[in-house]
C-alpha cells in the first residue's frame, strides 16, 4: 500500500465541461477524503468558454442574459469565492485530507503552503511572483463580483495583479482548493459578463502570457509537479481518475452541476 503522506497523485486532465470538471474535483474530493484515494493535485482545461460561481455567490452579479445569447455555460463551484470567466487558462484542483500533518493548521495556513508551491512554479518559468500577507475584509473583498479583481491572504500577485484566484471548501476531516490561472486576459468579453468597463479587466488582472513571451502550458505543468514535490517533499504518481471517483463523478453532474437549483439558486 501506497504511503499517501509521501506519495500523491497528480491527474493531468484533458478539457472537460464545466459541470463536468466540477463534478470530478468533488469526487476525487470525497474520494480522498475517505482514504480510498492519495492526495490528489488535478491540472485541467475546459472545453468551451465557461463561467463558475463562487458556492454562496449572488447570480445577479454576472450578467446572465449574455451568458445565455451566447452559449455560455455558468455553473456553481462547490468552492466559495467569486466569479471567473475559464477559457485560455489552466485550472487546478488540490485535495487532500486534514489528518495530513502538513495541512493540519488550518484554512489560511493551507493556503499559505499551496501558494509556495505555486510561487516557486512560477519562478521556474522565469516569473516572479509574490503571496499576498495581508488578509482583505469586508468591503474591498466584496466590491467586485469577479475573483481576480481584489486579492487576499495567500493569493498569488505579480506587479500587484492577481495571478491565480483560489478558493476553498473545507470539511472536518479535508478540504478541497481550486484555482484559476489565466494565460489571456479577455477584456472585452470579462467586461461584458462582469458589467464592467473595458478598462477595469486589464488594470486589475494579468495572463502569464503577458509576462512569458515563450510561454509552453506544458513546461509549465511540468514546473508545477516539481515544485509541489520539492515544497512538500513528496513523489507524485501521474494517474488518472479511478473508476468510483468517474461514476460518482457523473451522478454529481447529472443530479448537481447540471440542476438548475444548484447553478442559479440564490
Amino acid at each position: 500500500m501506497l504511503n499517501y503522506h509521501k506519495t500523491w497523485r497528480l491527474i493531468n486532465s484533458g478539457a472537460y465541461s464545466a459541470s463536468y470538471n466540477m463534478a470530478l474535483d468533488e469526487a476525487i474530493a470525497i474520494s480522498v477524503r475517505k482514504n480510498d484515494s492519495p492526495p490528489t493535485l488535478r491540472l485541467y482545461s475546459w472545453d468551451k468558454q465557461s463561467v463558475t460561481l463562487g458556492c454562496f455567490q449572488k447570480l445577479g452579479d454576472i450578467n446572465i442574459e449574455y451568458c445565455r445569447n451566447r452559449g455560455i455555460p455558468i455553473v456553481r463551484r462547490p468552492t466559495g469565492g467569486r466569479a471567473i470567466l475559464h477559457k485560455n487558462e489552466l485550472t487546478y484542483s488540490f485535495s487532500v485530507r486534514t489528518d495530513n500533518e502538513i495541512f493540519s493548521k488550518g484554512l489560511l495556513d493551507s493556503y499559505k503552503k499551496i501558494s509556495l508551491a505555486f510561487n516557486l512554479a512560477f519562478r521556474k518559468i522565469g516569473v516572479l511572483a509574490e503571496s499576498k500577507k495581508v488578509r482583505e475584509r469586508g468591503e474591498v473583498l466584496t466590491r467586485s463580483p469577479l475573483c481576480f479583481q481584489s486579492s487576499s491572504f495567500g493569493e498569488i500577485l505579480i506587479g500587484n495583479k492577481k495571478i491565480v484566484g483560489s478558493a476553498q471548501k473545507r470539511w472536518p476531516d479535508g478540504l478541497l482548493q481550486q484555482g484559476s490561472i489565466p494565460y489571456v486576459i479577455k477584456e472585452s468579453e470579462v467586461a461584458n459578463i462582469f458589467r464592467l468597463r473595458p478598462s477595469q479587466g486589464k488594470k486589475e488582472m494579468i495572463g502569464l502570457k503577458d509576462v512569458v513571451s515563450d510561454f509552453s502550458d506544458e513546461r509549465f505543468r511540468a514546473a508545477i509537479r516539481i515544485s509541489f514535490e520539492e515544497t512538500f517533499n513528496i513523489e507524485f504518481i501521474s494517474g488518472l481518475p479511478s473508476q468510483d471517483e468517474e461514476v460518482h463523478a457523473m451522478k454529481l453532474e447529472c443530479e448537481k452541476y447540471q440542476v438548475f437549483q444548484w447553478n442559479l439558486r440564490l
